[in-house]
């Protein structure tokens, strides 16, 4: 794995520290990488706006922040706003579809979006917002293997809330391999366009 840097951010309650916590532990627990995680918070702890960096390596990691993310997820409008310009051009950005609207966005970067919040509302509870958003991140990145984050989040949230936040996780999963399916089906169609005989 090459050295990659990714910034979650979104407000408080969201999951944000925690979903960084499950993904920097996937790689260096349960995957044998290395991973450094640094996390800020806005004055207020719940609805604040709040951000983790990560970086991860299979070698060992010098500088533990993230200056030009490879990928970003985005939870929330504020955050797109301060945050949304800084992804590499060619990087992946991930957004909440229900609550981020996109503008500006640099060249060539790769935009996929979920409704977690959503998705966390019919398994029947909001707060596993976090856990969809991993699965999500786990299936369109390729970064993780599937079964290192799984363990993760098994190995993060509480005892009684564990087999929820994998059912999340689980759809989550689904949500951006049929995502990158779609992906790969436009630009199939885009191709077949552009060298169709006339």
């Amino acid at each position: 794995m090459q050295l990659t840097e990714i910034r979650l951010a979104g407000f408080g309650g969201q999951g944000v520290i925690l979903s960084a916590i499950i993904l920097g532990k996937a790689a260096s627990i349960f995957q044998g990488e290395f991973a450094t995680m640094t996390q800020n918070f806005g004055p207020e702890a719940r609805g604040g706006a709040c951000s983790a960096q990560l970086v991860v390596s299979s070698s060992p990691i010098l500088y533990p922040y993230v200056t030009k993310p490879d990928i970003l997820v985005i939870m929330s409008q504020e955050a797109y706003v301060r945050f949304g310009s800084e992804v590499k051009e060619g990087g992946i950005l991930i957004v909440e579809q229900d609550l981020v609207q996109i503008s500006n966005l640099k060249k060539d970067v790769q935009v996929y979006s979920v409704p977690a919040t959503r998705i966390a509302e019919e398994l029947g509870k909001r707060m596993v917002l976090n856990s969809v958003m991993v699965g999500f991140f786990t299936a369109v990145t390729h970064l993780l293997k599937p079964d290192a984050v799984r363990k993760a989040v098994a190995d993060s949230v509480p005892p009684n809330f564990r087999e929820l936040n994998l059912k999340a996780f689980d759809r989550g999963l689904e949500h951006g391999t049929a995502a990158l399916t779609a992906t790969a089906n436009r630009a199939d169609e885009k191709l077949q366009l552009q060298y169709a005989p006339e």
